[in-house]
């Protein structure tokens, strides 16, 4: 049967346009495959498997989680290598950006004669009114400097009692630079005096938290010394020093090995300072001790350039000409020598021409001897007055004539020099200035002969016997905190801490101990100790660790109950981790199972020419004193 021509075509166009549509459709999946296939292989290659592709006609869809903003870019960018960037749809997230890691939190406080900076970040929350009036209030004429900037995060532990610390260290130190940072506080220093710095650095470490790290480094600089002096004499005991200075440490040990090879008995103290007055100072000291040896007994003073040979009275003549002789012309161009060879003292029937003071250890003082007239009397005695006291002086001195002319000089600066001591006694002659006594101060008689040298002038002789003693110490004073570690230390050898098995309470026959160690404690003071809990390794080591913190915690509340202060103290656990023995053994273990009074030590840094450099090194704290407890 014949189809009617128009139902024909309408046949042929529908199958034709069913076909068209299948290669159409068929293209577009080929299109499709491809641009997948090919985005998904540049990803994978650049190592984007977190992106996921998917086609949807001729556009690309890339989906997933980048882990930051420049990699989601960098997937982008690559798949717009493969496909035109207009058929690329981006629907990738971006991971959520973590908390930035807060900033160092530090300040850097200096303080010198110009006043007090600060400088340094801080945390917002910080009270800089606050701060800064601390600062003012430590010298209210001296200008304080903020020069500190904030930032808006959470305030670290220790910041605050690292501010603290270094505001109440900064009230003892007139020039000093102190960076405080949480937990930690550093201090760079200068003292005087060795005295003043030993001082600083035990009053500091007392003062500082036992939470809180503290790095010490305080100098005491060299002295200037005025004049720069030396004496050595020798007699029928052999050579000593009564004042020794040198520029520096190979210059002392020339003087000091030329003086040995003089006949230098007993102990020596050389002063290394500033002010020499050339540099060939010790070739100088080492040819005139040689000169003195050789004339045999006498002393030899030398007072900046000025040096003055003294030889006993019973000295050959033509041996002391010879010697001087020599001396003179073998000493550098800039000193001068003044040779004194003393003459035999006639026979005075009137008395021996003198003056003499006494000091008492009680402070009072005695003038006696001659005078040369009214108003040297009462120079004299008033000189004495606004020395040593207008109450403690006694004067019964005579007026005498025909004094030699330098007489005055002579008492007035011996007077001078007896001020310095604690008791003692002088003595003035026309030919000698002699001191005798006690001093507290280690210094006292170089200090001494450097004075009488500079006073008396050139070619004058003055014999000194001072003894250094030691000062009492103040009735008030503490013991040092290594003293009371070794006590405590001495106790545990002989009595220990032990537990009750397995638990933190203190076995009833410690308690004697505890009490001997609680009365140490009440001694000391203040000073920064760390009561250590350690335990073998029987066991969990979560346990033991616990164990240890509870048993040093004890420790710590059984010296509170004795009334010991214990602001200063902190309590540790370390558990299994430091033994001290062979955990193998019961032996071993019994020893590792201890408590340990730890005695926090500032770390020192090396000391530096000016004192202000910033600190580097640290030096880790020594093993602390322990003792055994019983078992656990």
């Amino acid at each position: 049967m014949r189809l009617p021509y128009p139902i024909a075509v309408a046949l042929i166009f529908a199958v034709s346009a069913g076909l068209s549509l299948i290669a159409a459709s068929s293209s577009v999946s080929k299109i499709e495959d491809a641009s997948e296939f090919a985005v998904r292989r540049v990803l994978n290659l650049q190592a984007h498997d977190w992106a996921e592709v998917e086609s949807d006609g001729l556009r690309v869809v890339l989906t997933g989680t980048a882990p930051d903003e420049a990699t989601r870019f960098n997937a982008l960018t690559a798949a717009g290598t493969e496909v035109d960037t207009s058929r690329v749809i981006d629907e990738m997230e971006v991971a959520p950006t973590a908390d930035l890691t807060p900033p160092r939190f530090s300040a850097e406080i200096l303080r010198n004669d110009s006043g007090i900076s600060i400088i340094g970040l801080v945390p917002a929350s910080q009270d800089r009114d606050d701060l800064i009036n601390r600062l003012q209030r430590l010298d209210q004429s001296a200008p304080v400097s903020d020069l500190m900037e904030s930032a808006d995060y959470a305030e670290p532990k220790g910041w605050d009692q690292a501010i603290n610390y270094a505001i109440k260290a900064l009230s003892d130190l007139p020039r000093a630079k102190i960076s405080a940072s949480p937990g930690l506080v550093r201090i760079t220093a200068i003292a005087d005096s060795q005295q003043e710095k030993d001082t600083l650095e035990q009053n500091l470490s007392r003062a500082a938290p036992p939470g809180l790290r503290i790095g010490l480094s305080i100098t005491a600089p060299r002295p200037v010394i005025t004049p720069f002096t030396l004496r050595y004499q020798i007699d029928e005991e052999g050579g000593q020093f009564d004042a020794c200075s040198a520029q520096s440490e190979e210059a002392r040990d020339l003087i000091v090995a030329s003086a040995r090879e003089a006949g230098l008995t007993g102990p020596n103290s050389c002063t290394i300072g500033l002010g020499v007055p050339s540099p060939r100072w010790p070739n100088a000291a080492q040819l005139s001790i040689r000169a003195l040896a050789e004339i045999g007994q006498g002393s030899v003073t030398m007072s900046d350039a000025d040096i003055t040979l003294v030889a006993a009275q019973d000295t050959n003549p033509l041996l002391f000409d010879r010697i001087v002789g020599e001396l003179e012309n073998a000493l550098p161009d800039v000193f001068v020598l003044h040779a004194v060879l003393p003459m035999p003292e006639p026979d005075d029937p009137a008395g021996p021409v003198e003056f003499s003071a006494t000091l008492s250890p009680e402070g009072l003082v005695q003038l006696r001897g001659r005078v040369g007239d009214e108003t040297l009397r009462d120079m004299t005695d008033s000189f004495a007055r606004a020395a040593f006291g207008s109450a403690q002086v006694h004067t019964a001195t005579r007026v005498v004539e025909d004094l030699p002319a330098d007489w005055p000089v002579r008492v007035l600066a011996g007077l001078d020099a007896l001020s310095h001591l604690h008791n003692g006694a002088l003595t003035v002659t026309p030919d000698d200035v002699s001191l005798t006594g006690i001093s507290h101060d280690p210094e006292a008689k170089a200090q001494i002969a450097g004075l009488l040298s500079d006073k008396l002038g050139d070619a004058q002789d003055f014999s000194l016997s001072i003894t250094y003693v030691e000062p009492p110490a103040p009735e008030d004073a503490l013991p040092d905190p290594e003293v009371c570690e070794e006590q405590i230390a001495e106790v545990q050898t002989s009595s220990k801490i032990a537990f009750e098995p397995g638990s933190a309470t203190v076995a009833t026959d410690s308690r004697g101990a505890l009490n001997q160690i609680a009365d140490i404690l009440r001694e000391c003071g203040p000073i920064r100790l760390e009561i250590q809990g350690h335990t073998d390794s029987q066991g969990r080591e979560e346990m033991n660790q616990q164990l240890s913190q509870a048993r040093a915690q004890s420790i710590l509340n059984e010296l509170r109950g004795r009334r010991v202060p214990t602001s200063s103290f902190s309590a540790v656990g370390y558990g299994e981790t430091q033994p001290i023995s062979d955990n193998g053994t019961e032996e071993g273990r019994e020893e590792n199972r201890r408590i340990n009074f730890h005695l926090i030590r500032p770390e020192q840094t090396a000391d530096t020419e000016t004192g202000l450099e910033a600190m580097e090194s640290e030096t880790p704290d020594t093993d602390a004193s322990d003792a055994g407890t019983e078992d656990q």
